[in-house]
């Protein structure tokens, strides 16, 4: 049988696109070595770059890390160990309260005719607020006392017949039973006219009621009442309030485990220092001392009630007013401290005179503001890490931040924006909208003039009183 003449063309087609895949598969693999060649020469060229600006490496060794004595240079900024007097200090949250509180209300009903006071004013004990219609006042004491004076002539009268019923019974000439019952009419108008005397002293007093006067020192709140309102004793708001503010007290709560200790020194007579801070601890609001503590601990927090009192003379604090407190315990004198932000896990790093920096252990005591008294291998004039500490391990090298560098450079900053500023105030609207619609190159140099020409103008007047002056001489 003869072969099928079509079996050999499609062997020779396989055989060509065999060889042409194993040519693209050697492509391809020739291309991948490439693009790893080229990023293992840069890897290689970037450590090198990296290792540069800290030294050569010997062959063979391993570059140093970052962490390590040989790593890169880690900025930081510092500050120093020092000796000083250590306030101990217990802080806590508090209120302030009035030394008293008072609302002034009306004693007797009417109408209000005069307001002799200004809200937020400080008043004396005694100083006349305000005045009621007094007119059915007065005519209810002038009513008593015409009825006091009808009894003192009754018996007024009733005590002349009757001396004059014993002068006759001295002459046998009536009988006593006559002078018995005239002295009883005598003692019967005694107590009328008694009763008479203390109408007249009731209604006077009501009528001193119609002026409504301050029953305590202190600071006026804001008006409950206005000219024309009709006031009484029942009003629930009365008609201002009075709140004694100089001196204040402050009302806080410490832990109980300093009960004895403050028990202590103010038995011994000591005045425990408070001060007084704001919400931000930012700024001292007064200083003052403590005064009392409360009889009993609260067994719900652990904490008894302290009160401390203040002259709060500049009237800065209120009633009311939300204060930090800071109760001074004790003072330890000429203790070792270090700024409180170098601390961290109860180690500092301690700044050696070869660049390198060392973890020294310490044991902390007491916080007064940002100083910490601690107790370890540290010496007076020291230099320990403040900031940057994330950053370093044992033996690492820094370089100290100068801080008044860069306190200098926002000065500047801040004055070269506070010139720019002033610059623009001083041109016209005109002016403003033409710098709007020019090129920045442009731009530059308007302002670059006008800056040159007010300097020329600052300096020209400057000139003519140098002048005046050499001129005088």
């Amino acid at each position: 049988m003869l072969p099928h003449r079509f079996s050999c063309p499609p062997l020779r087609s396989n055989l060509r696109q065999s060889g042409r895949a194993w040519w693209w598969g050697l492509l391809v693999v020739l291309a991948l070595a490439a693009v790893g060649g080229w990023w293992w020469t840069q890897r290689q060229a970037g450590s090198e770059g990296a290792a540069a600006p800290v030294g050569v490496t010997a062959p063979g060794t391993r570059a140093p890390g970052r962490f390590s004595a040989g790593g890169q240079v880690q900025p930081v900024s510092v500050g120093l160990v020092r000796r000083q007097d250590v306030r101990v200090m217990v802080q806590a949250i508090g209120t302030m309260n009035a030394r008293a509180t008072a609302v002034v209300r009306a004693k007797v009903s009417g109408e209000l005719t005069a307001l002799h006071f200004k809200e937020g004013q400080q008043v004396k004990a005694g100083q006349l607020l305000a005045e009621i219609d007094a007119r059915s006042y007065q005519a209810a004491l002038s009513q008593v006392q015409g009825n006091l004076q009808r009894d003192q002539a009754l018996l007024k009268n009733a005590q002349l017949d009757l001396q004059r019923y014993k002068d006759l019974l001295a002459q046998d000439s009536i009988a006593t039973q006559q002078v018995d019952t005239q002295a009883a009419l005598v003692r019967q108008l005694e107590g009328t006219v008694a009763a008479g005397q203390a109408q007249v002293d009731a209604a006077r007093l009501q009528l001193g009621y119609t002026r409504i006067t301050a029953p305590i020192a202190g600071r006026l709140g804001l008006r409950q009442a206005d000219r024309g309102n009709v006031v009484g004793p029942a009003d629930a708001n009365g008609i201002v309030t009075i709140n004694l503010v100089q001196p204040i007290d402050a009302a806080f709560s410490v832990p109980e485990a300093y009960l004895a200790q403050i028990s202590q020194r103010l038995a011994d007579g000591a005045e425990l220092p408070v001060e007084l801070w704001d919400r931000e601890q930012k700024h001292r609001l007064a200083r003052g001392r403590l005064g009392a503590l409360d009889n009993a601990i609260d067994p719900t927090t652990g904490t008894i009630k302290v009160k401390a009192a203040f002259a709060n003379e500049d009237g800065g604090l209120f009633p009311n007013q939300f204060v930090n407190v800071r109760l001074q315990l004790n003072r330890l004198p000429n203790a070792l401290t270090v700024p409180g932000t170098a601390v961290q896990n109860n180690y500092v790093y301690l700044v050696q005179p070869d660049g390198t920096v060392t973890q020294r252990r310490i044991r902390v005591g007491a916080a007064d503001g940002d100083r910490v008294s601690v107790e370890g291998d540290l010496k007076d004039g020291d230099q320990v890490v403040t900031d940057g500490l994330d950053r370093l391990r044992e033996g690492a090298k820094v370089a100290v931040i100068d801080a008044g560098a860069a306190t200098r450079a926002d000065e500047t900053a801040q004055d070269a924006g506070a010139r720019r500023a002033a610059l623009m105030r001083s041109l016209t609207q005109a002016e403003r909208d033409k710098l709007a619609t020019m090129a920045p190159d442009e731009r530059r140099a308007f302002l670059r003039a006008r800056r040159t020409q007010q300097a020329d103008g600052a300096a020209a007047p400057a000139s003519a009183a140098a002048s005046a002056a050499v001129d005088a001489r």
